[in-house]
């Protein structure tokens, strides 16, 4: 088996992306892989302290195959910089492992990955593999295929970034033009069209959101494990995302996947627990706002 080479995207995180290279670095294939670094460059009117820390970090990374770092001259943006990244890699490669420096990875994450990199290579209707899993209520399988596409610790081959489209106007006709506005937001239960229309509207720049709405339009499937393999450790504020909820960040599992070819199906369990997730995931902040409100009209009343 030839091993996938992974790309890797950092900014101005020191703290993280030496976390998530310390981690990444104790995979049991890692000593084999080839690993290229992207390093975005400081924002216009930016310190670049940080930046400066990040790349005098890497350079001293170890414990791979090889190193690749690509130092970016001025910022590109994170969005930017991943979707130049991938197809350098991937026209490269033709294949590529994706990480952000905010995700730490458990040990067996790269055989995951290549496994089922290699496992599904010729399956056309599979897009990608993808790491991280919901902390959702529902008992998972082993593995399952979703419709769509991930963005927290995935993989994919050139064949399925051909699918990718940039253009959130085009994906969001053919999503409303389609009526498919319900299943793309997972039974209503995600506002994912509404990003859509964010994107579209310059208030955010997204890029895992037009690779999810490019690979559910072609009605390709993506790979996820029962447990999760990876662990977001960026929910402190420090990145370019932020207000996610710290319980997406829960610890990954120690135990490895066992991977077995299945016919690339959308498992309706792993759908309805990912729905059901998306509403716990959502209503506490609007419990919060609402109690908020009573607690400050019940201290007026006092």
């Amino acid at each position: 088996m030839t091993l996938s080479p992974i790309a890797l995207f950092v900014y101005n995180r020191p703290g993280h992306t030496k976390k998530t290279v310390d981690a990444l670095s104790r995979n049991l294939l890692a000593a084999e892989s080839d690993l290229y670094i992207f390093s975005d460059g400081a924002k216009p009117n930016a310190s670049d302290k940080r930046v400066f820390e990040v790349r005098e970090y890497i350079k001293t990374i170890t414990g791979f195959k090889s190193v690749t770092r690509i130092e970016r001259d001025s910022n590109m943006g994170l969005a930017a910089n991943i979707m130049v990244g991938i197809q350098q890699v991937i026209d490269a490669h033709g294949k590529v492992i994706v990480l952000e420096d905010d995700l730490v990875t458990s040990p067996f994450f790269l055989k995951y990955m290549n496994d089922g990199l290699q496992i599904y290579e010729n399956e056309q209707q599979v897009i990608s593999i993808h790491g991280y899993v919901y902390p959702v209520r529902y008992v998972l399988p082993e593995t399952f295929f979703l419709r769509g596409a991930d963005c927290w610790g995935w993989a994919t081959w050139k064949r399925g970034w051909d699918f990718f489209e940039p253009d959130s106007n085009i994906l969001l006709q053919k999503i409303l033009e389609t009526n498919q506005s319900q299943n793309f937001d997972f039974n209503g239960s995600y506002p994912y069209t509404q990003r859509l229309t964010d994107q579209i509207e310059g208030k955010t720049n997204s890029w895992a959101i037009r690779w999810y709405a490019s690979a559910f339009l072609n009605n390709k499937f993506t790979l996820y494990p029962g447990k999760s393999l990876v662990s977001n450790i960026g929910g402190d504020g420090s990145g370019t995302h932020k207000g996610f909820d710290h319980q997406l960040f829960k610890p990954f599992s120690t135990d490895p996947v066992a991977l077995t070819f299945q016919k690339p199906t959308q498992n309706i369990t792993a759908y309805l627990a990912f729905a059901d997730y998306f509403k716990t995931l959502l209503n506490p902040s609007v419990w919060y706002r609402i109690k908020r409100k009573l607690n400050s009209m019940l201290r007026q009343d006092q």
